[in-house]
């Protein structure tokens, strides 16, 4: 765990603002899932409905997070298990992400398996695209203020998804307008680099903390 930066006194506010970003990532992004999975599956678009998997992923995360910052709140002794624990579990939750995209996308390109135009999943992209790298920046400051490795973790992984917002919204509109069907497997492929990396590195940094 790397070190906080802010004082003692001031922890327990930084603590109830992770926990506020954390409720409001597990509530919207289970909105998002749901509404990006159906679309992705009527659609038959492997980019959107990973989108959609991702969001499922950071309500995981989200969960885990939040009870790490809780357990902190409530009982300090228990944070440092809960926190190698959750910097684990986010690490993990990234790499099955990264296999299922890397697998679905290598099979629709070898297939040739078109997906249909999606307004709702354009909408939906466009939205997050906006709304991601707000909660992203706020938890990147929380996670430096605490100390945090697992909470870091997490706000990489809405890093992650507001990356997945730009090139699932790309893949969706070049299909849209151009017809363009492979735009959405490769804007699936791109985005396997990062959360690759980010997955590996909450993993590793779990086990040097431990």
């Amino acid at each position: 765990m790397t070190a906080a930066t802010v004082p003692p006194a001031q922890r327990a506010d930084w603590l109830a603002k992770g926990v506020s970003l954390e409720g409001i990532t597990v509530g919207y992004n289970m909105a998002e899932g749901t509404i990006a999975i159906m679309a992705g599956a009527a659609a038959g678009s492997v980019a959107l409905t990973g989108f959609g998997i991702d969001s499922v992923i950071e309500v995981s995360s989200g969960i885990l997070l939040w009870w790490r910052l809780r357990a902190e709140l409530g009982a300090p002794p228990l944070a440092a298990r809960v926190e190698a624990r959750a910097a684990r579990g986010a690490g993990a939750l990234l790499l099955a992400l990264g296999a299922y995209l890397l697998a679905d996308a290598v099979r629709r390109l070898a297939t040739g398996d078109q997906p249909g135009p999606s307004v709702v999943g354009i909408a939906l992209t466009g939205l997050s695209l906006i709304v991601m790298p707000l909660l992203a920046r706020a938890k990147l400051r929380a996670a430096a203020a605490l100390g945090s490795r697992a909470l870091r973790a997490d706000a990489h992984e809405t890093i992650v998804c507001a990356w997945l917002s730009f090139t699932t919204l790309a893949g969706l509109a070049l299909n849209a307008v151009f017809g363009w069907w492979w735009a959405d497997p490769l804007a699936a492929l791109a985005m396997l680099p990062l959360i690759v990396r980010e997955g590996i590195e909450a993993l590793r940094g779990e086990s040097d903390d431990e």
